[in-house]
C-alpha cells in the first residue's frame, strides 16, 4: 500500500523521510541503546523548561499578589438585639410574632397582662389628688398665718399701749387718793381736837350743849370722810394691780404676736412638704404609667425575629430574654488576618468580599477598623507562654470590613466569607 507521505512535493520529501526514520528509530528504542551524549542534553532541557515555567508562575503570583492581602478566615457579623420584659412577675397574654418573621421598629411583639399595672396607676392617681388637696390646704393656712401675724402684732402693740396708759391713770388716781386720805386724816384729827376742847368748855359750863353736839357731828363727819377716802385708796390700789396685770397680759400678747415670722416659716415649711408630696406622687404616677406601658413589648429595632422562647401564659422577668431581633440592614464582615498581613493595613482602604452563600460574586467594601489586640487575647483563657514550652504560633488580628453595597442581597450574620484588602491601590 502506497504511503501518503509520497504525495509530498520533491523539495519536502527529504525531511519527511527523515521524520519516518526518526519514528522508526523511536519504535526500536527498547531494542537498542541511545547514543551516550543525547539523553543528558534532553533532560537538561526539560529541567530548564520546568524551572523557567515555575519561575514564571511564581513571578506572576508574586506580581499579582503585591499590594493586597487576602484571607478565607472571615465571616459576616451583625447585631443581635435581645428583647426582654421591663417588669417582673407578669403573665404573657399574647405572643404576636413567629420565628423568622420580619418586624418594623415599634411593632408590638408580646402583650402582658395589664390588670395589676392598671390598678397601680389608679392608686397613684388617687394619691396625687390627695397630695394636691393637702398642698392647697397648706397654702391657704400660710396665707391666713401671714395675714393674722401682722394683725395680731398691731393689736398686741395697741393693747400694750392702752394698758400702759391705764396704769398711768390708775397710779395718778392712787396718788390723789393717798392725798385725799392724808387730808381726811388731818380734818379728822382737827375735828377730834375741836371736840375735846368743846367737851372741856362744856364741862366748865362755858359753852352750851348745842356747841358740843355740833363739834361731835363735825368729828363724825370727818371720821366718815376719812373712811371713805381710805376705801377709795384701797380701790385705787386694787385698780393699780389690775392695770399692772393688764400690762403684763398685753406684753404676753405682744410677745406672742412677735412670733409671727416663726409661724409663717412653719406654715411655709408645711407648704414645702406638701409640694414635695405632690412631686413624689407625680413621680409614682409616672412610674406606674411606665410600668403599664411596659406591658406592651415592642420592637426596639427593625429586624428578623430569632431565638424566640416566649410562650403564652408564662411569667416574665427582666433577666430572661423573650426573643432576639437581628437587623439585616446593619451587617459587616470580620476578617481574621495573620499578624504579618496587617503591617500596611489602615482604615479606609479598599476591600473586596466574597460570600460563600453567593458563590464568586464580589461585594465592594472598605476597611473600617482594626482590632486593638489579637483574637487570642480576648479568649476566656488567654494564652500565657511560659519559658521552656514556648511554640510560636502565628496570631490573627480581627479586621472589621464594611460593605459599600450588598447589591440588594440579604446577608445574614454567621455566613462564611473571603476578604481581600488592597493595601496599595
Amino acid at each position: 500500500m502506497a504511503s501518503p507521505l509520497k504525495t509530498v512535493p520533491t523539495a519536502d520529501r527529504k525531511p519527511v523521510d527523515d521524520l519516518e526514520e526518526d519514528l522508526s528509530e523511536a519504535s526500536e528504542l527498547p531494542a537498542r541503546a541511545a547514543p551516550a551524549g543525547k539523553r543528558p542534553a534532553r533532560s537538561r532541557l526539560v529541567f530548564v523548561g520546568l524551572a523557567a515555567g515555575a519561575a514564571l508562575v511564581a513571578g506572576g503570583v508574586w506580581m499579582f499578589g503585591q499590594g493586597k492581602e487576602s484571607t478565607d478566615d472571615a465571616q459576616v457579623e451583625g447585631r443581635v438585639v435581645s428583647v426582654a420584659a421591663r417588669v417582673a412577675g407578669l403573665q404573657v397574654a399574647k405572643v404576636l410574632v413567629q420565628d423568622n418573621q420580619k418586624v418594623a421598629q415599634g411593632d408590638l411583639l408580646v402583650e402582658l397582662d395589664k390588670n395589676d399595672m392598671a390598678a397601680k396607676v389608679a392608686g397613684a392617681k388617687a394619691d396625687l389628688l390627695a397630695a394636691k388637696a393637702a398642698l392647697a390646704t397648706s397654702e391657704t393656712q400660710l396665707s391666713l398665718t401671714q395675714a393674722n401675724a401682722a394683725a395680731n402684732l398691731r393689736q398686741a402693740r395697741g393693747g400694750l399701749t392702752q394698758a400702759s396708759s391705764n396704769v398711768g391713770v390708775t397710779r395718778a388716781s392712787l396718788n390723789q387718793a393717798r392725798a385725799d386720805v392724808a387730808a381726811a386724816e388731818a380734818n379728822y384729827k382737827l375735828a377730834e381736837a375741836d371736840l375735846r376742847r368743846a367737851q372741856q368748855l362744856f364741862e366748865q359750863k362755858v359753852t352750851p350743849q348745842a356747841d358740843l353736839d355740833a363739834k361731835q357731828a363735825r368729828g363724825d363727819a370727818a371720821r366718815a370722810a376719812l373712811d371713805q377716802v381710805r376705801a377709795h385708796l384701797a380701790s385705787t390700789e386694787a385698780n393699780v394691780g389690775v392695770s399692772s396685770g393688764g400690762v403684763e397680759m398685753a406684753s404676753g400678747r405682744l410677745n406672742a404676736a412677735l412670733t409671727g415670722p416663726q409661724q409663717i416659716a412653719a406654715a411655709q415649711a408645711a407648704v414645702d412638704a406638701a409640694q414635695a408630696r405632690v412631686l413624689q406622687s407625680e413621680a409614682a404616677l409616672q412610674i406606674a404609667e411606665l410600668n403599664l406601658s411596659y406591658t406592651e413589648i415592642r420592637a426596639p429595632v427593625a429586624g428578623v425575629v430569632s431565638r424566640r422562647t416566649v410562650e403564652q401564659g408564662q411569667l416574665v422577668s427582666p433577666e430572661r430574654p423573650l426573643l432576639a431581633l437581628v437587623p439585616l440592614d446593619d451587617v459587616w464582615v470580620v476578617a481574621n488576618f495573620k499578624e504579618d498581613q496587617i503591617g500596611e493595613m489602615k482604615p479606609g482602604q479598599r476591600a473586596r468580599v466574597r460570600i460563600d452563600a453567593y458563590g464568586r460574586r464580589d461585594f465592594p467594601a472598605h476597611v473600617d477598623s482594626l482590632a486593638s489586640a489579637s483574637g487570642a487575647r480576648f479568649a476566656l483563657l488567654p494564652p500565657d507562654n511560659a519559658s521552656g514550652n514556648f511554640v510560636k504560633v502565628v496570631q490573627r488580628v480581627p479586621v472589621l470590613i464594611r460593605l459599600d453595597s450588598t447589591n440588594g442581597l440579604s446577608l445574614r450574620p454567621g455566613l462564611s466569607a473571603d476578604a481581600v484588602v488592597y493595601t496599595k491601590d
